[in-house]
């Protein structure tokens, strides 16, 4: 099981999303999102890395993907933005027995819900507005085929994680794994930073979690 140290950064009071981005590369952990789990049936591995960083009141992830050939099709939020180009975060709390799933596409478009199991779940709907996203697309050529670089910024609040509103996300553990994956890009891929050992893709595994300890 992979263990990332997260630090403790006064982003909130950066004003911009590029200082804030700024401060996350030169001071946030790195996680590398580099485990192809099912080499025989999705070979693809991308370069994918995602800082981290929390304030005690909010998680700030930044994603960043090299040279995906791009599927966007989902503008709205709880829509099958799996489907297109779309990094994860699911995370589950110490002593819990639910984890949550935040999934969000090249768009920004966000699925996010509170899951018993795969199949059992409850939307986050009154929670899903207070994450913030920002997006970058830069498109280029490689050789004769067309290929984007993107990232992904998000700030996700302790609420919408599933602490209550006095408690501090410092010194909390966090079970957690990232995600790649794209089921209907032109390169279908299920790629994680936390391994996953099934005979087939699926996210929805807790038990394969990494561990994220937060300062």
């Amino acid at each position: 099981m992979k263990i990332l140290q997260v630090p403790r950064q006064h982003l909130s009071l950066y004003e911009t999303v590029a200082d804030k981005i700024k401060l996350l590369l030169e001071a946030g952990a790195e996680a590398i999102v580099d485990q192809v789990n099912w080499k025989d049936l999705f070979p693809k591995l991308l370069p994918v890395s995602v800082h981290v960083a929390h304030d005690g009141e909010r998680l700030y992830l930044y994603y960043k993907v090299t040279g995906e050939a791009i599927r966007a099709v989902n503008t709205e939020d709880f829509g099958s933005v799996w489907k297109d180009s779309c990094v994860e975060f699911f995370m589950q709390r110490e002593g819990s027995k639910t984890y949550r799933n935040f999934e969000c596409n090249i768009l920004g478009a966000l699925l996010a819900a509170s899951h018993e199991t795969r199949a059992v779940a409850e939307k986050l709907t009154g929670e899903i507005s207070s994450v913030f996203r920002y997006s970058t697309i830069h498109h280029r050529y490689d050789g004769d085929r067309q290929v984007s670089d993107w990232s992904l910024y998000l700030e996700i609040p302790a609420k919408a994680m599933g602490f209550d509103d006095h408690e501090s996300l410092s010194g909390q553990k966090i079970r957690a794994n990232f995600y790649k994956c794209g089921d209907e890009t032109p390169e279908p891929h299920f790629i994680s930073w936390n391994p996953i050992d099934l005979p087939g893709p699926d996210f929805h595994v807790p038990q394969f979690f990494g561990l994220l300890e937060l300062e």
